[in-house]
């Protein structure tokens, strides 16, 4: 099995009034949680890569490597995709989808509206030959994402999303509408009544960015929204550290790496599987 475009499973998503979890993935270990946890709650899911974890790895081509071998020796047999999350380039989502990624987000956000219709074009344009999904930014996500810093969140504009989409093409938009990525400081505010107003108006699937720490009523009014695709990272940074400091503290003896990274991944997984219960694509998978 390979990887999948994201846009036919965020469609029936949408239709199905579900999204899919979009989970980072930063070393093997969290690559074996998440995939293990969306097989076992028969769930499609998204394995999202910032650039910052691409370098991490030491290239696209050993992340989807990766990616790929281990989806083999698990026998992992749900829809997944391989996205580029927070691409910063043109040239950097072309070398994710050269490498074999399904999916890239091109995010343009921080350039005035004509230079990210520009830019998020040339992308989509080399991309949709090769069957690969594009994903938008509009407005400003704040909070932190790898090397990505914005004091955020910019609200999106309706009519901005509008023309981002008629010009370009776009499969997904993430629009900035009050979350954050990271950990929150204070409430969010979400505008779902815009939320609601671009999803009517774009009839494409929204991405929520953001999603760590949100309530489960907020993340339900979302996918009510419009919302099809959910990313989640800093709760999964959270559950990992949390596990790995608590078995260490409690034996200052222990130096076998493996003996303490197994709680870690054991804690993505199930925060995984939280997530995915919670955004209602368990048993989705076709």
């Amino acid at each position: 099995m390979g990887f999948v475009p994201v846009t036919e499973m965020l469609r029936e998503a949408l239709k199905g009034q579900y999204a899919i979890g979009h989970f980072d993935i930063h070393n093997i270990e969290w690559t074996q949680a998440v995939l293990c946890g969306a097989e076992e709650m028969n769930s499609p899911v998204i394995l999202g890569v910032t650039e910052d974890a691409v370098n991490y790895f030491q290239g696209y081509s050993v992340v989807k490597n990766t990616a790929l071998s281990l989806m083999q020796e698990l026998n992992i047999t749900v829809p997944v995709a391989l996205h580029l999350d927070h691409g910063s380039s043109v040239e950097s989502c072309i070398a994710a989808i050269d490498a074999g990624f399904s999916s890239v987000m091109i995010d343009a956000s921080t350039l005035p509206l004509e230079e990210n219709i520009k830019i998020t074009k040339q992308v989509v344009e080399y991309a949709h030959v090769l069957d690969v999904s594009v994903e938008a930014e509009i407005g400003s996500i704040g909070g932190e994402e790898g090397s990505v810093i914005s004091e955020g969140p910019v609200y999106t504009d309706l009519n901005e999303c509008i023309e981002i989409k008629n010009n370009t093409n776009i499969d997904t938009l993430a629009p900035a509408l009050g979350s954050a990525h990271g950990l929150y400081k204070g409430k969010p505010k979400i505008d779902f009544e815009k939320m609601r107003d671009i999803s009517s108006s774009l009839k494409i699937p929204l991405v929520l960015h953001g999603a760590s720490g949100l309530s489960e009523r907020q993340i339900q009014e979302a996918i009510q929204s419009g919302t099809a695709k959910i990313n989640v990272n800093a709760d999964n940074h959270v559950a990992f550290t949390k596990a790995i400091r608590k078995v260490l503290d409690e034996d200052s003896e222990l130096y076998n790496t493996m003996d303490y990274l197994k709680d870690g991944k054991e804690a993505v997984k199930q925060t995984v599987i939280e997530k995915i219960k919670m955004f209602g694509s368990s048993g989705k998978a076709k």
